[in-house]
């Protein structure tokens, strides 16, 4: 029986260098990461997999670089593209890979490029701009788009404002490859929205927050074309005797969807909670530190069993080994240097 196989690709700052997206063999019985290749790109600053397995997304100075997976897990470079604006923080596509959305957290824009039938990156279909004044002046003045995500069927594309507090809910056409305001998600005031999950059924949808430090879990519905999100849980992503000045960093669902794992800077921990799949409910399972600096992405080994945190500020990968029914997670082996670490994710192979 031929033994599945994944590849972890890691996304970089380049600085003194330019192979900004490195990537390793995953060894999932070990819980560890083994290098082998490095690939030419200048500061990923965030990267996606497409829905199909079979191209690579990447954030870039530029624009966007658009990358096929190899059978070996490699990567070919297919094109570049810009989009026409600062620099993004944030990529996904649809969920059938026909066009790609991109997050200005800068200039506060969301960019919409068409994917070409062979991956690439292709012309800009639509460009928003989210306007008006945050509820905190010293920080949050303007609007920052901080994620963009597609609902699971696909109808509506999500933009959480860190700046404003708020996710805009737009309805996507999907023949003209345009945007329009279909509802507005509105946080606390100073809660600052970051990253947005949908649950595999895609019932249920996970905003954290950076500067609150809670998980709000929404449960979508769309009937008639009519779509609906409805707060049912806030819950803290941290202990009662967290450090000062934490923030929310990232949040990943495990393969499975039983558990949702979110990290925090400053308190430089991780939270691990239950989902109950039928209620979309978190139940906190545990808050430990990871070993390091700001842990700005978490990667989940397939089996859930390991984990391991990209810390950007000590420049570390640390690896754990999670054990739910303790409670616990404990630390596996030593860690590897990786210089400003921005996120990672992993992806089944063929050799």
């Amino acid at each position: 029986m031929k033994k599945t196989k994944y590849v972890a690709y890691l996304a970089t700052y380049t600085q003194g260098h330019d192979k900004g997206m490195i990537i390793y063999d995953v060894d999932i019985e070990k819980g560890r990461l083994e290098e082998k290749s490095r690939v030419v790109i200048t500061n990923p600053s965030y990267f996606t997999i497409s829905h199909n397995k079979k191209f690579v997304y990447s954030i870039t100075d530029m624009g966007v670089e658009a990358f096929k997976i190899l059978p070996d897990g490699g990567l070919e470079m297919i094109n570049k593209a810009s989009i026409n604006g600062m620099r993004g923080c944030h990529i996904s596509t649809d969920y059938r890979d026909k066009y790609l959305f991109v997050a200005g957290y800068h200039d506060g824009k969301i960019t919409v490029l068409e994917l070409e039938e062979n991956g690439g990156a292709g012309k800009i279909t639509c460009e928003v701009f989210h306007k008006g004044m945050g509820s905190i002046a010293e920080r949050s003045f303007r609007p920052h788009i901080r994620c963009v995500k597609m609902t699971r069927d696909n109808k509506y594309l999500c933009a959480t404002d860190l700046g404003m507090d708020q996710t805009k809910v737009y309805s996507f056409d999907h023949v003209t490859g345009k945007l329009k305001l279909y509802d507005i998600i509105r946080s606390d005031l100073g809660s600052a929205p970051k990253y947005i999950k949908f649950s595999g059924c895609g019932r249920f949808a996970y905003i954290n927050h950076e500067l609150k430090n809670i998980v709000d879990v929404y449960e979508y519905s769309n009937v008639n074309n009519n779509g609906e999100f409805k707060r049912i849980q806030t819950i803290s992503t941290l202990n009662d005797y967290h450090a000062t000045d934490s923030a929310s960093c990232a949040m990943k669902l495990s393969r499975d969807g039983k558990y949702l794992f979110v990290s925090s800077a400053g308190d430089n921990s991780v939270a691990v909670f239950s989902v109950d799949t039928e209620t979309g409910l978190l139940t906190k399972k545990f808050i430990l530190p990871i070993s390091g600096n700001y842990p700005k992405d978490i990667l989940i080994f397939p089996d859930a069993k390991h984990i391991a945190s990209l810390n950007h500020e000590s420049d570390t990968i640390t690896f754990f080994t999670v054990d739910m029914e303790k409670k616990i997670i404990v630390m596996n082996g030593r860690e590897l240097k990786i210089p400003k670490g921005n996120c990672g994710a992993m992806v089944e192979v063929e050799a």
